[in-house]
Order: structure tokens, then C-alpha cells, then sequence
């Protein structure tokens, strides 16, 4: 089923059936982003399932030093041996030492589904509104507290990494990107990056790209969750902050009452009949099985997963992660 919007009865409209603001429910725009600023004030990001002191105010999961390579010097007694420049002590013939400065700021990467399935919705915004709405929050509140910005999208046809860093314009520059591709056709004539955009290539490039003590957010509705990206999976949670946005419509977890129903995706025409007890109670279980392995994968490499619909609030959303 390819982007299938759920129609009510006796509507003929194909956008989201409880939606006010019209195409803010299925677009997502820059100016729309930037004005979600003043709501990000009051979140926390680190706030979170994270357990050792790290400098700048930050908690972390790892005991390492959190410093990060300044410079060399000439070895003076009381230096920790670890420290040792081997290279530069061979090639002057005098022993040096490596020089650290503390990280004041801390990546954090947003990793946001585009794929075909995020753009569907039956009331409230589509799947890839929300997850926009949701990175642009994470966004803000990163940079209102000095930390580096970055991650990336996947549509279904390409992948997009975007490298951390500090200041306004890099959240901007996340904005433009959500916004551009915010159709399910923006990517097409887009020729940058081509390549597999499965959710499991995107899990791949995270451990390449992802720093330990990274703070990653994960928004998705993680179809085709295979056992090679569940492995992926681990290898982020095990030097990373790991937190999963699992996004998803009412219409995923269960069917409407008995019925039968239209859906169109604008040029091809479905009807449902959900008047079958055992079919209704076998999709909705399909559902839960889907939910309760996230939430062990989850409880099994320490990651936390926040359920979140299409109607739901994204503030709150990220408010109840404290």
C-alpha cells in the first residue's frame, strides 16, 4: 500500500480527516520550523537515561576523559604516560605529550525517516510533518544549549548527512532540508547521494558518522526493522544516548469500526472491508507484536522509546522524555 490516505465516509477529501490548519498537515515549511523556537525553550535534552558526570553540565553513559586532542608539549614529570605522542617524541629524539581540552559541546544527531510510509496520515499531520515538527524542536533546544547539530534524512531514494555543528545556521540548514524534501516526490530530482536508503543503511552510516557520547534521536515509524539493523542498532546504543521516536497513525494499530471504507492515494482507488472480527483482531495484533519488540529492543540495549501519533502534541511529546 504506497502513501494510501484514509478517507471517511461520505468525505472526498484525501487529507488528513482532523486537520485544521490545512497544508501545514501534510508540508512542511522553514518559517513553520522556525517559529516551533520559543516552544523548544523549555526542553531538557539531557535530561535524560544517561548516568556519569561529563563537562559542560552534560551526564553521559562512558567514564572516558570527554576531552578532546589540543595540542603537544615537551613530557614534564607527572604527565600520564598514556598521553605519549610516540610519533613526534621519535622523530625529535625528546619525549612529548598529548594536550586535551574539554568538550564543552555535545553532538546531537537527528535521524529523520522521509521513506514512502512516513507520508500518511488519517487525522492530526502526516507521519513526516510530525517527524519535522520533532527534529525542529530537538533542534532548538540543542542549540539553545551550545551543543552541535546534525544527523540525517533518507527518503526512499536517497540519504543526506548532515555534519554537526554549533549556531543558528546549522539548525537553518537542517530546516531547509526537512522542508525541501517534504513531498514524497522532493527527492527525485534531487541527483546528490543516491544510494540505499533503507532504514538499515541509514543505521549503518549513523555508527560511521555518530562520535561516542553523541546524543542520538531516531524518528521513525522503523518499517522493515531487519536483524541486520536491530545490530546496528547496538553498536550506536553501546557508545551512544540512544532515544527512538516511534511515529505512527491510529489506523496502523487497529482498524475503524465495521464498515467498509474507501482509500486513495490521489490516483488509485482501495476499499476495505472491516467487517471480518478475526481479520480486525489480526491486523491490530500485527501492531502490538511491532510495538512490544521495539519496546525490547529498547529495554535490551538500554535506549528509551517514546511512542508518538500523528495527533499527538510534539512539545509534550518531547516534554514526557524528561
Amino acid at each position: 500500500m504506497k502513501r494510501l490516505r484514509f478517507l471517511w465516509p461520505q468525505r472526498t477529501d484525501s487529507r488528513p480527516a482532523a486537520t485544521d490548519d490545512g497544508e501545514a498537515a501534510v508540508r512542511v515549511t522553514v518559517p513553520t520550523l522556525v517559529r516551533l523556537n520559543n516552544a523548544a525553550a523549555g526542553l531538557r535534552l539531557h535530561d535524560g537515561p544517561i548516568r556519569a558526570h561529563r563537562s559542560g553540565g552534560y551526564l553521559s553513559k562512558f567514564k572516558g576523559r570527554g576531552m578532546e586532542f589540543d595540542e603537544v608539549r615537551p613530557y614534564m614529570p607527572g604527565d600520564d604516560v598514556r598521553s605519549l605522542d610516540w610519533r613526534v617524541t621519535a622523530r625529535t629524539g625528546k619525549t612529548h605529550t598529548k594536550l586535551f581540552r574539554e568538550e564543552r559541546e555535545r553532538p546531537v544527531y537527528v535521524s529523520v525517516d522521509y521513506r514512502q510510509t512516513m507520508f500518511f496520515a488519517t487525522r492530526g499531520m502526516f507521519k513526516s510533518v510530525m517527524a519535522a515538527r520533532l527534529a525542529a524542536l530537538i533542534a532548538w533546544s540543542a542549540n539553545r544549549h551550545g551543543d552541535r547539530v546534525g544527523g540525517q534524512i533518507f527518503t526512499t531514494n536517497a540519504h543526506y548527512d548532515l555534519k554537526p555543528q554549533t549556531g543558528r545556521g546549522a539548525v537553518l540548514h537542517l530546516f531547509k532540508r526537512l522542508a525541501d524534501l517534504s513531498t514524497p516526490t522532493g527527492a527525485r530530482h534531487d541527483a546528490v547521494a543516491r544510494t540505499d536508503s533503507s532504514l538499515e543503511a541509514a543505521l549503518m552510516r549513523l555508527c560511521r558518522h555518530a562520535r561516542p557520547g553523541s546524543l542520538i534521536f531516531l524518528l521513525s515509524d522503523f518499517r522493515q526493522l531487519n536483524p541486520t539493523a536491530e545490530s546496528h542498532l547496538l553498536r550506536l546504543a553501546r557508545h551512544c544516548d540512544v532515544v527512538l521516536l516511534f511515529i505512527h497513525d491510529r489506523l496502523e494499530s487497529q482498524l475503524p469500526q465495521r464498515g467498509r471504507y474507501r482509500l486513495s492515494d490521489g490516483r488509485q482507488e482501495l476499499t476495505v472491508n472491516a467487517a471480518d472480527e478475526r481479520y480486525r483482531l489480526g491486523y491490530q495484533q500485527k501492531f502490538h507484536r511491532r510495538q512490544e519488540h521495539l519496546h525490547h529492543l529498547a529495554l535490551k540495549y538500554r535506549m528509551r522509546l517514546i511512542p508518538c501519533q500523528t495527533t499527538d502534541d510534539p512539545v509534550r511529546i518531547l516534554q514526557a522524555w524528561r
